[in-house]
């Protein structure tokens, strides 16, 4: 299961994006925004994945919003959350060959919503690497307790 959110900035890359998956099948989940709205705020929509993402083991989820760096903030603040801000596709690769980061931080400012796509792609397609990285995320998790 994958939840995606935005704020307004991200609106339309979460439109661009709900759509090619609804066209591949797969099992997502919309957590807003719905509409439009100027004065949104990221909080409100990428706090709420994260959530939805500790509470189902294996799900990712996809964070929104002009830079990526205030989305990737707030989903961060949720214990278990390993949210990653994704710019290229090394950066898609390692966040979870390395870090088994569980949500994506994409920005929509000055990206193609088609090299998102391809970014997004990248990040679902790899796995894990494990070994000494899971190690080091056992730590980060020990912390959080």
């Amino acid at each position: 299961m994958i939840y995606i959110g935005s704020d307004h900035a991200g609106f339309a890359l979460k439109e661009f994006l709900t759509k090619y998956l609804a066209k591949k099948g797969v099992d997502f989940a919309d957590l807003g925004p719905y509409r439009f709205d100027p004065q949104d705020d990221y909080p409100d929509f990428c706090i709420p994945v994260a959530e939805a993402v500790v509470k189902n083991k294996g799900a990712k989820g996809i964070v929104i919003g002009g830079s990526g760096n205030g989305e990737a903030i707030a989903a961060n603040k949720v214990k278990g959350i390993r949210a990653a801000i994704v710019y290229d596709a090394f950066t898609a690769k390692k966040s979870r060959e390395h870090n088994d980061a569980n949500v994506i931080a994409l920005r929509a400012r000055g990206v193609p919503h088609k090299e998102s796509l391809r970014l997004l792609k990248i990040w679902l397609s790899t796995s894990f690497s494990g070994g000494k990285h899971k190690r080091r995320i056992d730590k980060i998790s020990r912390y959080e307790r």
